[in-house]
């Protein structure tokens, strides 16, 4: 055994310490390039070769393909959290994940092609972490209308993502939410937002976050949108979550609120064409808000951490609605 563990250690260190190529290593012991393959493999299964890999930013690849294989996503981004760290530090370092993905996407980009950005903690986060790249003229669309100075609000947002990419930040110069139905039909009549719209649903890439409709973590009630006997009336109505500003369920369904018949934006239909979207966001409070989104398909990718997916794989596991 002692002669045989002498030789697995001599294989794999010529492999992986001196890069040797399996048909060197052959030439050298005279074997076969077959049985230094399956050499390897044996000092691998025995523990005799053990693979460190350091993550700039530790992410929990296992939970990443749960969600991508039980809610059909094109990929997920979970950071691997400590027991110590705080909301804002963890999403912060989501938003560094999830800059990974938005900077390959962007790279990919042909001429004419644009951004879409939304609101919220987390997609200042991952815009925050975007390296600047003056030279990408990439234009930057704002996905739903002005929120307030009590939240990030999507046109500062925008602008942000403009001025490191060294395109033009396109506003949507309307509330996102306004009184009755009624007035949003007038805003959609100005030219002006019709186009913004129109800029909206054209976009690659949406950059968005997930909000609550629980009070101590909502969005709306926080810019004074929503009052606290709102949100209520929207959690008797079945809402759990939203997205973009649009209201939905835990089974991801949204059109019978009549909220969203007064919100001014893009819709979650145009949501879900667009080629490439992500959601960062985190929270055990929001569990039931991104689970909402996942069965809704409003997003291709994920950005979060592993308390919160856990969260979320808790409450569904405890659910009947698929």
């Amino acid at each position: 055994m002692e002669h045989r563990d002498e030789l697995l250690a001599t294989v794999a260190s010529l492999y992986y310490k001196m890069d040797q190529s399996q048909r060197e290593i052959a030439d050298r012991l005279d074997l076969s390039t077959a049985t230094v393959s399956r050499l390897l493999k044996e000092a691998h299964d025995r523990g005799i070769v053990q693979i460190n890999i350091s993550m700039p930013v530790p992410h929990d690849l296992e939970l990443e393909q749960v969600l991508i294989e039980r809610y059909g996503l094109r990929d997920a981004y979970v950071l691997q959290s400590s027991g110590e760290s705080t909301h804002d530090t963890l999403l912060n370092a989501i938003g560094r994940l999830a800059a990974i993905y938005l900077e390959r996407v962007i790279k990919s980009f042909g001429g004419g092609a644009s951004i879409g950005v939304a609101w919220g903690t987390g997609v200042h986060a991952a815009v925050s972490a975007i390296p600047d790249n003056y030279a990408r003229n990439i234009d930057v669309v704002q996905l739903l209308g002005g929120v307030g100075e009590l939240v990030v609000d999507s046109p500062d947002l925008g602008r942000m993502v403009a001025q490191k990419l060294g395109g033009r930040h396109h506003d949507l110069h309307a509330p996102v939410l306004v009184e009755r139905a009624e007035s949003r039909s007038i805003f959609l009549q100005e030219p002006s937002v019709r186009e913004s719209i129109i800029r909206a649903q054209a976009v690659k890439l949406a950059i968005t976050g997930v909000g609550t409709v629980h009070d101590e973590a909502s969005s709306f009630l926080r810019a004074g949108l929503l009052t606290r006997a709102d949100l209520s009336g929207l959690r008797q109505q079945g809402v759990v979550g939203e997205i973009c500003g649009r209201f939905y369920d835990s089974k991801g369904h949204f059109e019978q609120f009549e909220i969203n018949r007064r919100i001014i934006g893009l819709e979650l239909n145009d949501l879900r064409q667009i080629p490439q979207s992500i959601a960062v966001t985190r929270g055990p409070v929001k569990a039931e808000a991104i689970l909402g989104c996942l069965r809704g398909g409003f997003v291709r990718v994920l950005a979060t951490d592993d308390i919160t997916v856990r969260a979320i794989l808790a409450l569904d596991k405890g659910s009947n609605h698929r």
